[in-house]
């Protein structure tokens, strides 16, 4: 289902996520992602092992505190790193020792990064609040009209309705409106638990008590994912893989979010089970209109599911366009080293293929020009060069 809505739901920009291996070393296992996903579309993101692809998705939902750069959902900064800032503080004081700007110039970098930090922690500090705040505003917005114009006894019905829709704003949380479904649907479903107590857990930490209620809305998701009401009370070693995996996205969309970021979902299942996974996805996308974040490194898996592709290499995304148009046009050469190694089931096609090895050093010169993210055509972007833009756009021709 190609997604037809311009709203940008997700903004995600120069991510950074960079971890101590050391006294004095740290590997970027993120570094200067950008990218957003609109409302209603499935973004799929590829790459090799240790890519990148997982730290991305659980930097957005706020698993990592993210080291620079900022998440922004629905308009509202909820990550944001401050080492960009910190390090620009630092870069002017060097300058200021090495006399290359003065002490006013100094003073006024100083101050305007201190105030991004300040701004950067109070963004997240607040963003569930902010969130609130615009729900209600929404809910007044909605019912004012109506309320002004109702009468009797339908006036007394429609302020009831409005006063539980107020409430239901005031403690709406935009942490639950990302969820995430887990790589592994072992390690990911704790033992001890029920199933009943997995699928819940989100419902009673936001502080529902009826039972009746999460019986109910935990019943309501067995089905919805194709099991049954008796697998409630049953414990995660008790299920197959495939099935465990069903209990991951039922858990995920019991708190009715507006984006799920699936990593690796199928990674782990059979081949059938893939497939049983993947169309249930599908069709929870058409039935709650959800966004997806779908992290996988089958690229046929994501040319099925995804609108748009973005390509991670060595934390970095060195491209990203719609799927149909990413298949057809690869532009930068490990974009096309990855395609090169999707097989088909054709034994002449098989027998022709031949695989296209990425080697970076051989690949690039970026010795007197450096790499920049940038669009070759609208939607289309890649990692180059002044001399590498020109090759690609001539390519395009």
């Amino acid at each position: 289902m190609q997604n037809n809505s311009d709203e940008v739901l997700l903004r995600v920009e120069h991510l950074c996520q960079y971890f101590k291996i050391g006294p004095n070393a740290v590997t970027k296992a993120v570094d200067d992602v950008s990218f957003d996903i609109k409302r209603g579309e499935v973004f799929g993101l590829v790459g090799e092992s240790g890519c990148g692809k997982t730290t991305t998705g659980r930097s957005i939902i706020k698993l990592y505190n993210i080291t620079s750069g900022s998440v922004y959902f629905k308009g509202i900064r909820i990550a944001a790193g401050v080492k960009s800032y910190k390090d620009a503080i630092s870069k002017a004081r060097a300058d200021l020792k090495a006399g290359t700007i003065d002490s006013a110039e100094c003073s006024r970098i100083i101050a305007e990064n201190k105030a991004a930090i300040k701004a950067a922690n109070n963004d997240q500090k607040n963003c569930d609040r902010e969130y609130s705040r615009k729900c209600v505003e929404s809910v007044k917005a909605e019912y004012a009209p109506k309320l002004a114009s109702a009468a009797g006894e339908e006036l007394s019905k429609l302020k009831k309705e409005y006063s539980n829709e107020l409430r239901k704003a005031r403690n709406t949380r935009l942490v639950t409106q990302i969820q995430m479904i887990f790589q592994d649907p072992i390690a990911s479903l704790d033992p001890r638990m029920t199933v009943r107590e997995i699928i819940a857990e989100g419902l009673v930490i936001q502080g529902e008590r009826d039972k009746k209620v999460i019986d109910e809305k935990v019943y309501e998701m067995l089905e919805l994912v194709g099991l049954v009401r008796e697998h409630a009370s049953r414990y995660p070693h008790e299920f197959s893989g495939g099935q465990r995996q069903r209990i991951g996205v039922a858990r995920s969309i019991i708190m009715n979010p507006e984006l799920i970021i699936a990593d690796e979902p199928v990674s782990a299942l059979d081949v059938s089970v893939q497939a049983q996974v993947i169309n249930l996805l599908n069709e929870l996308r058409d039935r709650f209109g959800l966004t997806l974040l779908f992290i996988a490194h089958d690229l046929s898996v994501v040319k099925y599911f995804s609108d748009r592709i973005g390509v991670m290499y060595y934390g970095k995304m060195v491209e990203l366009a719609d799927s149909d148009e990413l298949f057809l046009n690869p532009l930068h050469p490990y974009t096309k080293s990855l395609l090169s190694a999707i097989p088909l089931p054709d034994p002449n096609y098989e027998k022709a293929r031949r695989r296209i090895t990425y080697n970076p050093l051989a690949a690039h010169d970026y010795s007197v020009n450096g790499p920049s993210f940038r669009e070759i055509k609208p939607g289309h972007f890649v990692m180059c060069n002044d001399a590498e833009f020109e090759q690609y756009k001539k390519e395009l021709k």
